[in-house]
């Protein structure tokens, strides 16, 4: 599964984002291939991930327009419970 996290810049919060998803794909025993990148960046790559992690306040930049590719916004970004449950929420786990 590919997974990409953004953040406006794709510096230091999508790092951190990209560690604690790599956790928490972990623990659900699921594999991935995770990139983080800016926003701007991400809205033109989108179509090429399964996943698609952001902050709810930017998921308005997205037009996904095909099936495959799911989009999650997280209210606290840090959180690894919350992106836990958007997780299993989104894929059906």
């Amino acid at each position: 599964m590919r997974v990409v996290v953004a953040c406006g810049n794709g510096m230091g919060t999508s790092q951190i984002m990209k560690m604690k998803a790599k956790k928490v794909f972990k623990k659900l025993d699921i594999a991935i291939d995770i990139d983080h990148m800016s926003i701007g960046q991400a809205k033109t790559a989108a179509k090429d991930y399964d996943v698609v992690i952001c902050s709810e306040a930017l998921t308005s930049n997205f037009n996904i327009t095909n099936n495959k590719t799911k989009l999650i916004g997280l209210k606290n970004l840090l959180s690894e419970a919350e992106m836990e449950e958007k997780i299993k929420e989104t894929l059906d786990i």
